[in-house]
């Protein structure tokens, strides 16, 4: 039984951040890794397994566009929660007067991807876990439409539409070209829980087909 599966996603709007835009937020061309990932653990998530995404396909052109949101730029600081929970006087909201502030964020529109990923299983599980239990559970989910949140594309506020993609070939935009997307985000190394790093990647797109496979990753 093949532990891999195909799965469409779709939305208004997307915002994949780059980690260099500090203030005025900047989307990559097309999703990220650890995006991707993040949507199918929306879906479906478990201890036992682990998702690794082989590739994603651009099924529409990459397009732009800006828009300014209201963010905010403080929060709440867990040493006041801490003083209010031994009896003291500390502010525990966020004022909109001087709290939020209006940033440019450059997006992508009308996005429309294939995630094509599969599962290994992991050393959390047990005795009645197994590829096929895990198979049949995903499967079913994505044909109800079933999910832990609703996914989104970077941003809560952009939520991701989901479908099992059954349609064979997945036919993509960019059929004939190569793109250099330069480095990308991939996802971070929890293998040391005290030093969690960001790792980064070449992306190049080859036919509207962005190959996770065999991508060097660096750290």
């Amino acid at each position: 039984m093949s532990h891999g599966v195909q799965v469409r996603v779709w939305g208004d709007m997307a915002l994949f951040s780059r980690p260099e835009m500090k203030v005025e937020r900047c989307s990559y061309d097309v999703m990220t890794p650890s995006a991707a990932r993040g949507i199918l653990e929306a879906i479906y998530w478990h201890p036992g397994m682990r998702w690794v995404i082989d590739r994603i396909y651009v099924r529409k052109p990459i397009q732009f566009t800006s828009i300014r949101r209201n963010e905010v730029k403080n929060k709440v600081l867990s040493s006041n929660v801490l003083d209010v929970m031994n009896g003291g006087d500390k502010p525990l909201y966020i004022s909109s007067k001087k709290d939020i502030v209006q940033r440019a964020s450059i997006l992508l529109r009308e996005v429309d991807y294939v995630i094509e990923a599969h599962f290994d299983m992991t050393e959390k599980a047990t005795e009645s876990d197994n590829p096929g239990k895990f198979k049949d559970i995903i499967m079913r989910r994505l044909r109800r439409g079933e999910c832990y949140h609703m996914p989104y594309f970077g941003c809560r506020e952009f939520p991701a539409h989901f479908e099992l993609y059954e349609g064979g070939e997945v036919h993509t935009e960019y059929v004939g070209e190569i793109k250099d997307l330069g480095y990308m985000f991939y996802d971070f190394d929890y293998s040391k829980p005290g030093e969690i790093e960001p790792m980064f990647f070449r992306a190049v797109l080859r036919n509207g087909i962005l190959d996770l496979r065999d991508c060097e990753v660096i750290k």
